[in-house]
């Protein structure tokens, strides 16, 4: 099976991890990116022209002779993907792309693929056609639980007090920054000792394991989200996580000990001082493994097959005898 992927950004880390889980599953792919230069706003993560995406589909056209499927990557990919009259279209939506401001395209663009694919039940139920849903996968290899103080002395905090880990840019509004501050502040009169909120952003990802071990608590006060890898890796981690009620977030944390889904301010404070007083590991490892990378490349190459297996039952059914 070789497949021909559509997206904005290859070196964004979760896409690469997809094509490479799929390699070793046996899957060629090929990849054409959107021309043009990717910035980061508050809310989507590509601003490239108009231009861009019209010199896109002649790229994809003089591609997609060898392979069997295109795959659009994100929701703007999508027009290129079905513009092509050849192959089968599978179109994965990733969060923005249809929660932002261009979800009357991308909910179009699901309507005429063949797959689409989702990162959450919320998703799906924004579209109005039947959906996958399967959130990007974390690596279990590389996320695992470590002990806390060597991972502290690798990362430069101090072995004492509480840290409260926080793994996103402060200028993305989506991710409310100063609701993360704001809750931490509170939770401060009622923890003992000092508390420390950690914000990264460009850190190297080989490194996250560290500061997922590091912390006593993941805090993610987004509003809103498809399925954040960061939950996951904290999963992985057996990192408590107190995290407002976003994607679905709800989904993987049901059953994990020490970690809560809230919706005010007030449970937001109540469960990071629970989880951080005393601090200790929650139990996510298990529920990680429902999202390792090996699930999520199992689930979609039996996509792809069912995909292939669909398009040809269509043609042979509309063969007409001679």
């Amino acid at each position: 099976m070789r497949v021909l992927n559509l997206v904005t950004s290859p070196e964004s880390r979760f896409f690469k991890q997809q094509v490479e889980t799929l390699s070793r599953r046996g899957i060629d792919s090929e990849t054409v990116a959107v021309p043009g230069s990717r910035c980061q706003t508050d809310d989507e993560t590509t601003t490239r022209s108009v231009g861009d995406y019209l010199r896109f589909y002649p790229k994809v056209l003089s591609s997609v002779g060898p392979f069997d499927i295109v795959h659009a990557n994100y929701g703007l990919t999508a027009p290129a993907a079905l513009a092509q009259p050849t192959r089968p279209v599978v179109v994965s939506l990733w969060g923005s792309d249809l929660m932002g401001r261009y979800g009357s395209l991308s909910r179009w663009c699901a309507r005429q693929a063949d797959a689409v694919i989702v990162m959450s039940d919320e998703m799906a139920s924004m579209l109005d056609v039947d959906c996958h849903v399967i959130p990007h996968g974390v690596d279990l290899e590389r996320f695992k639980p470590e002990p806390q103080a060597a991972a502290r002395d690798r990362v430069g905090w101090t072995r004492e007090g509480t840290h409260v880990l926080f793994p996103y840019p402060v200028e993305r509004r989506v991710k409310n920054y100063p609701r993360a501050k704001r809750v931490v502040d509170a939770a401060k009169a009622r923890i003992d000792g000092d508390v420390e909120l950690h914000t990264l952003y460009g850190v190297p990802h080989r490194r996250m394991p560290d500061y997922m071990n590091a912390a006593d608590a993941l805090l993610l006060t987004s509003r809103r989200e498809g399925s954040p890898n960061s939950v996951k890796e904290a999963l992985a981690c057996n990192l408590p996580i107190v995290s407002t009620d976003v994607g679905d977030v709800r989904e993987r944390v049901d059953g994990v000990d020490r970690s809560f889904v809230c919706r005010s301010d007030e449970e937001l404070i109540e469960a990071l001082v629970e989880v951080c007083r005393p601090p200790g590991p929650s139990t996510g490892r298990r529920k990680a493994q429902e999202v390792s990378l090996e699930t999520m490349g199992e689930r979609i190459e039996g996509l792809y097959a069912s995909v292939l297996t669909n398009r040809r039952g269509d043609r042979q059914g509309n063969t007409v005898p001679g």
